[in-house]
């Protein structure tokens, strides 16, 4: 091999494990806290649009959401048709556990 593309290729690998790192380090940063979803409780309650604020915090707490889903008390409202449909307002895909 050459050594530009030796040089491109440590180039690459160096530049996928800061990305890696940086999703890790963000994850293993968010306090999974349900109670952070309150500003979500109005448009998963009703009909209304959900606020800035609330998709702000369901995409903070979208490395929860599976942990949420496990818990039988937390699944009937994380897997509610309100809740999928606030989720999908913000943009935060339903994850797949």
């Amino acid at each position: 091999m050459k050594k530009g593309s030796n040089s491109f290729a440590a180039i690459i690998l160096v530049v996928t494990l800061v990305l890696f790192l940086g999703e890790f380090l963000v994850t293993e940063a968010v306090t999974c806290s349900v109670v952070e979803l309150s500003p979500c409780a109005g448009a998963i309650s009703s009909p209304q649009p959900p606020s800035s604020a609330c998709c702000a915090k369901l995409k903070e707490q979208k490395p929860c959401l599976c942990g949420y889903l496990k818990n039988p008390n937390l699944r009937p409202y994380v897997n509610s048709p309100n809740a999928k449909r606030v989720a999908k307002s913000c943009g935060v895909p339903t994850p797949s556990c």
